[in-house]
């Protein structure tokens, strides 16, 4: 007698079955309540962070929290731990990280901000919604293919972590996203998990939308190489302006930074890509245009252009290194920051996850 296994491929169960859950991912009925707004992000305690994630994410995070939004922020620890670490380097990265937000303005107060390991219904969510989620889907996600890549065994941790991002934000119930381009297919993972849960058990958690950046903020390119964004894990570290280089080390990268043989400065991400790399990064410095940027250089060559740059990198992130370092003295403050973080966010998973886990049926005690 043939296998159970062997008797429903023969008769292609699996594929009609594939195509049956995929049709029901899309056949969810409309969202009949109206979700508060509310704003979910969370960053990886991989390392120092650069220009690249203070324009494209923290100083994104310092505005939105100023204009009055209800946002909340997490430290995502766990997933830093999907990749080979060293647990006592993890420890000081988030000690650094939480020093940065704070240096760069983010208010405890205003916004809360934890360690996601510290609200464990977080990871509860995920294995309900891993419950849900189909592994051809988690395999065709580009950052997984990529990431794996990078390894000779791959860990079910990254393969399961865009289950967990989608848990981080469902279980406070976010509407909105702050993410990059890069970041979508994730983010439609999240929406795509919350409307099968909501036409299964009954409407349960907003659909989310994402918060893209207009602006040139996550296409910041590496100063060695503008074909490649800037990167924590860029093995050369002359590749990046990081939050805590001193203003000698930024002048010396900047002056350092690849451009070409035209002396003129333009903006031409195209033709000219190191050049307009650094024009990009200027324009998110003094908060105005390119072509403004252009107009500001006009009888300057690239090298005497690249010492003004340096100057205005220098002003902006200067304080904020220095505030860095006065946080870290005080590593008390920064555990009460997190602390107080974790018991607000504690509040709110804990009531999403007792109303998930009654629809799904498992909340008898």
């Amino acid at each position: 007698m043939r296998g159970l296994s062997s008797l429903l491929k023969s008769n292609n169960i699996y594929g009609k079955w594939n195509q049956l859950t995929t049709k029901a991912s899309y056949c969810t009925k409309p969202e009949t309540k109206q979700w508060p707004r509310k704003i979910v992000s969370g960053i990886q305690p991989t390392g120092i962070l650069h220009i690249g994630n203070y324009f494209g994410a923290v100083q994104r995070w310092v505005k939105m929290q100023e204009s009055g939004e209800n946002v909340t922020f997490f430290i995502a620890d766990l997933h830093s731990m999907t990749m080979p670490y060293e647990p006592a380097k993890l420890r000081e990265n988030i000690y650094e990280l939480i020093a940065t937000l704070l240096a760069c303005g983010i208010d405890s107060k205003k916004s809360p901000i934890f360690l996601q390991s510290t609200v464990p219904q977080h990871a509860e969510l995920c294995w309900i919604l891993s419950c849900l989620c189909t592994m051809p889907r988690l395999s065709q996600l580009p950052q997984f293919k990529e990431k794996s890549a990078q390894v000779r065994d791959v860990w079910a941790g990254l393969f399961m972590y865009p289950v967990l991002q989608a848990a981080d934000v469902l279980i406070h119930k976010a509407t909105h996203v702050p993410c990059g381009e890069d970041q979508l297919q994730q983010l439609q993972l999240a929406s795509h998990l919350a409307k099968l849960f909501n036409n299964r058990f009954g409407e349960t958690f907003p659909v989310i939308k994402p918060i893209i950046g207009q602006d040139a903020s996550g296409r910041i390119r590496s100063l060695r190489d503008p074909t490649k964004k800037q990167s924590k894990s860029d093995p050369n570290d002359k590749s990046r302006i990081t939050l805590r280089d001193s203003p000698d080390a930024i002048r010396k990268k900047i002056k350092r930074a690849i451009t070409d043989f035209t002396s003129e400065v333009t903006y031409d991400p195209t033709k000219r890509p190191g050049v307009a790399n650094l024009v990009g990064i200027h324009a998110l410095v003094k908060n105005v245009s390119p072509q403004e940027i252009c107009n500001e250089a006009k009888g300057l060559d690239t090298g005497k252009y690249k010492l003004v740059l340096a100057d205005d990198l220098v002003n902006l992130l200067d304080p904020i290194r220095l505030k860095i370092e006065d946080y870290l003295k005080n590593r008390d403050y920064l555990e009460a920051v997190l602390k107080d973080g974790r018991d607000v966010a504690s509040q709110t998973a804990e009531t999403t996850l007792k109303e998930v886990k009654h629809r799904v049926g498992v909340n008898i005690l």
